[in-house]
């Protein structure tokens, strides 16, 4: 007797795992024909929908499985839902955290706070939406570590790749430097590069002298870029206007330590 539920459980298991890896597999198969959609250039926003689709359908296939396995050991499902209410049966099986994160993931997902792909911070935590389940939403940093987050407990959310994003340089220059000839210097240089990279959406624009530091004349350069790729634009902003000072022989000043000795005959 206890050896024929033993093997039912165990088949209902086996056809558990395997319905949720086909059923990945289908869905995955279904969201990566893009042209079917004509949708071309959503990639972030379809590859969000997939993972909630395959976190509901996976979370059916638990239910359903769970139901028979129930029923074997001797729990009266039927009964135990019509004296507690679905409610009550939550309460009862410690679901309500997944209850709220299930909820809570629906939203996001209705309100589009954001999608897989995005640069996010949520609570303390920032990085990369990797992955996004009804459940979960988990986080890649930029140091490497994966953060799982609960839905749930997702307060506040600052969404760093919604409009374009700024790049911002600060050039500093010996103040023996004429600092309009230096301005000038930029401003063809920064007229160079917005004809070449196509990641910049503005500028970028020499905004002038925005401090006086104890050793050199700071100027200042803004541009606006599509996300994620001001961090680029500001590293070959540095390169290229660090080549175009040498080129015309223009100082930037660096810290320098001089020594005196004093020697006795």
């Amino acid at each position: 007797m206890y050896t024929g539920d033993l093997v039912k459980i165990i088949l209902i298991f086996i056809a558990m795992i395997l319905a949720v890896r086909f059923s990945n597999m289908a869905v995955n198969k279904f969201f990566d024909n893009r042209e079917k959609f004509k949708i071309v250039g959503e990639e972030k926003r379809i590859n969000t929908i997939k993972g909630i689709v395959n976190s509901i359908i996976k979370y059916t296939i638990y239910f359903v499985a769970f139901t028979p396995i129930l029923q074997t050991v001797g729990i009266n499902i039927s009964s135990l839902i019509a004296a507690a209410g679905i409610g009550g049966l939550a309460i009862g099986f410690g679901a309500q955290n997944l209850v709220r994160d299930m909820i809570s993931g629906f939203f996001i997902l209705l309100e589009d706070q954001f999608q897989v792909g995005d640069h996010v911070e949520i609570g303390n935590k920032s990085g990369i939406i990797e992955d996004m389940t009804l459940r979960v939403t988990i986080i890649r940093d930029f140091n490497g570590d994966l953060h799982i987050i609960p839905n749930g407990s997702i307060d506040i959310v600052t969404n760093k790749c919604r409009g374009n994003m700024r790049a911002w340089v600060d050039v500093g220059i010996a103040y023996e430097e004429n600092i309009d000839e230096a301005i000038n210097v930029l401003k063809e240089l920064c007229e160079e590069i917005a004809n070449e990279n196509k990641d910049i959406i503005e500028g970028p624009t020499v905004l002038g002298v925005t401090n006086l530091g104890e050793s050199d004349v700071v100027i200042s350069i803004v541009a606006k870029t599509v996300p994620l790729e001001q961090w680029a634009v500001e590293r070959e902003l540095r390169k290229r206007i660090k080549e175009r000072f040498d080129e015309k022989g223009i100082e930037i000043p660096y810290p320098r330590r001089v020594v005196i000795t004093n020697k006795k005959s």
